[in-house]
C-alpha cells in the first residue's frame, strides 16, 4: 500500500492545476477565436486540442507512474533521455516561461484594479508598480512558510475564481440562442475579419484558434511538477485529470456559448476582457464589475501558482546538480528560499523597468514563449521512446499524438520565437557550467557542440532583431 505522509492533499493538487492555468485568457478567449474563427470551426479545434492535451497530460501520468523515483518535475524526462543538458535545456526554460508570465500577470492584475481604482489605471504607472511590487514579495513570503500552506490557500483561490465563471456560464446558458449561434456558423463574418474580405478556410479558421486555445492550457503540469510534495504521488495523476475536465469544461463553454448571445462581429470588436462586456450586455453594468472582481482573482490564484511552481523547478534542478547548490537552499518549512527571492527579484526588476519603456518587458517576454512548449515536446518524447521499449503501443500512440500536438504550437508560435528563446539560455549556460564544475563533472563533446550552437543562435537571434528582421 502507498505510504502517505505530510504534504500536499488531492485537492490541493488540483489547485494548482486550475490556479495556475486559468488566469486572465478564459476571460477574453471569445473576442480573440470570433476575430478569426466562427463557430464551427473553433468547435474542430476545441476537438483537436482537447485530444493533443489530454495525450500531453496521459503521457506525464504514465511516465509518473512508471518513474514514482523521479523528483526531478517535468524536466527530469528530458534528462533521462537527453542527459543532464537536456534535463537543463527543459528545466531552465520552464523556469524563464513562469516567472516571466508573473510579469504578465502583475500587469493584468493592476489593470484590473484600475477598473475600480483610477490611480492604477494602464497598470505600468509608479503606484501600480509600488502596489504590484508588495504583491511579489507578499506571495513569496506566503510560499516560503511553506508550499503546503500555500497551496491551502491555493484551493480557496481556486474555489473563489470559479464562482463568477460559473454565474457567467449559466447567464450565457439562459440567454443562449440557437439562431444567434448558427446564423454564421460556417464563418463569413471571419472571412471578412481576417481577410479583407478574401475567403478563409475552415482550415485556416481552425489555424487562427488553436494557439489562443492551447496557451490557456499552460500549468496542465502543475501536479506533475509538485508530486514530490504531494501527500501521495498517485494524487498527482488523479489530481491532472480531474483538473483537464475543470478546465475543458470552463474553457469550452465560456468560448462558444457567448456566440449565441451576441453575433461573431460584435464579439469579435467587444472591449476587454470580453467576458465582462459580454455578462454587461446580459445583466448589466454589475456583471462587468463582477467579472472583473473574478479577473482580479483569477491573476492573483494563477500567480501564486506561478510563484509556488518556477521556484519548486530551480530547487529540484539545483538537487539534480543542474544548477549550483545556491538554487537548492531550503528553510525550516522546506520551501526553496533562494529561488523563491531569485525569482521574485527578476520579477521586480522587469516591472521596474515599465518605468521607463515597455520595450524590454516585450523582448523578454518575446524570448520565452514558446519555451514551454519545448518543455512538453521533451515529455512526449520520451513517452515515446520509452513506451517503444516497454511494447506498450496504446501509450506509443498517445506519445505520437503528444508529440505531433506540441511540433504544431512550437510551428504556430514561429520559428522566430523559438529562436529568440535562445538568447535567454545564455545566462543560463553559465550556471549549468558552474554546476558541472562544482560537481567535478565533464563535459562530453555533444553537449559542448550543443551549447556552442545555443550560443550561434542566440547572437543571430541578437543580430537579426537589431537589424529589424525579427520583430516583436
Amino acid at each position: 500500500m502507498e505510504k502517505k505522509h505530510k504534504g500536499i492533499s488531492k485537492i490541493g493538487l488540483v489547485a494548482a492545476v486550475v490556479s495556475s492555468s486559468i488566469g486572465s485568457g478564459v476571460f477574453g478567449i471569445t473576442s480573440d477565436l470570433a476575430a478569426g474563427s466562427a463557430p464551427a470551426p473553433a468547435m474542430i479545434a476545441w476537438v483537436i486540442v482537447g485530444i493533443g492535451i489530454l495525450a500531453l497530460v496521459l503521457s506525464l501520468n504514465n511516465l509518473g507512474a512508471k518513474h514514482p523515483e523521479m523528483n526531478a518535475g517535468i524536466f527530469g524526462y528530458a534528462e533521462k533521455d537527453f542527459g543532464k543538458l537536456g534535463g537543463f535545456i527543459s528545466g531552465w526554460g520552464y523556469w524563464m516561461s513562469s516567472w516571466l508570465g508573473n510579469v504578465a500577470f502583475a500587469t493584468m492584475f493592476m489593470s484590473a484594479v484600475g477598473e475600480f481604482f483610477p490611480l492604477f489605471k494602464g497598470g505600468q504607472n509608479v503606484p501600480s508598480i509600488l502596489l504590484a511590487s508588495l504583491f511579489i514579495w507578499g506571495l513569496t513570503f506566503l510560499v516560503s512558510g511553506g508550499l503546503e500552506n500555500a497551496s491551502i490557500v491555493n484551493v480557496l483561490v481556486m474555489l473563489c475564481k470559479l464562482v463568477p465563471l460559473v454565474f457567467f456560464l449559466i447567464m450565457a446558458i439562459l440567454s443562449f440562442k440557437l439562431g444567434i449561434f448558427t446564423s454564421d456558423f460556417w464563418g463569413n463574418v471571419a472571412e471578412n475579419l481576417q481577410n479583407n474580405g478574401t475567403a478563409a478556410s475552415v482550415g485556416e479558421q481552425i489555424k487562427s484558434c488553436l494557439m489562443v486555445m492551447m496557451w490557456v492550457f499552460v500549468g496542465i503540469e502543475g501536479a506533475s511538477v509538485l508530486a514530490s510534495r504531494a501527500e501521495k504521488r498517485s494524487d498527482a495523476q488523479k489530481a491532472s485529470i480531474i483538473g483537464l475536465t475543470i478546465l475543458l469544461f470552463i474553457y469550452i463553454l465560456a468560448s462558444l456559448l457567448p456566440f449565441g448571445v451576441l453575433s461573431q462581429e460584435e464579439l469579435a470588436n467587444i472591449k476587454q476582457p470580453a467576458m465582462a462586456n459580454i455578462l454587461k450586455h446580459i445583466v448589466g453594468d454589475w456583471g462587468a464589475a463582477f467579472i472583473n472582481i473574478g479577473l482580479i482573482i483569477s491573476v492573483i490564484g494563477a500567480w501564486l501558482s506561478w510563484t509556488m511552481l518556477p521556484a519548486e523547478t530551480t530547487m529540484l534542478m539545483a538537487r539534480d546538480k543542474l544548477l549550483p547548490k545556491f538554487f537548492g537552499k531550503t528553510n525550516e518549512k522546506n520551501s526553496p528560499t533562494n529561488s523563491l527571492i531569485a525569482t521574485a527579484t527578476l520579477t521586480n526588476l522587469f516591472l521596474l523597468t515599465f518605468l521607463v519603456t515597455d520595450y524590454a518587458y516585450k523582448l523578454a517576454y518575446s524570448l520565452c514563449t514558446a519555451s514551454i512548449l519545448i518543455c512538453y515536446l521533451f515529455v512526449a518524447i520520451y513517452q515515446i521512446k520509452y513506451s517503444f521499449k516497454q511494447k506498450e503501443p496504446l501509450q506509443l500512440g498517445i506519445g505520437i499524438v503528444a508529440t505531433l500536438f506540441q511540433i504544431v504550437g512550437i510551428t504556430l508560435a514561429g520559428f522566430n520565437y523559438v529562436l529568440l528563446c535562445s538568447i535567454a539560455y545564455i545566462p543560463g549556460l553559465f550556471f549549468f557550467l558552474k554546476a558541472c564544475h562544482a560537481n567535478n563533472r565533464n563535459i562530453s563533446t555533444l553537449e559542448k557542440a550543443a551549447m556552442i550552437l545555443i550560443t550561434l543562435s542566440a547572437i543571430l537571434a541578437i543580430v537579426m532583431l537589431y537589424l529589424g528582421m525579427i520583430t516583436l
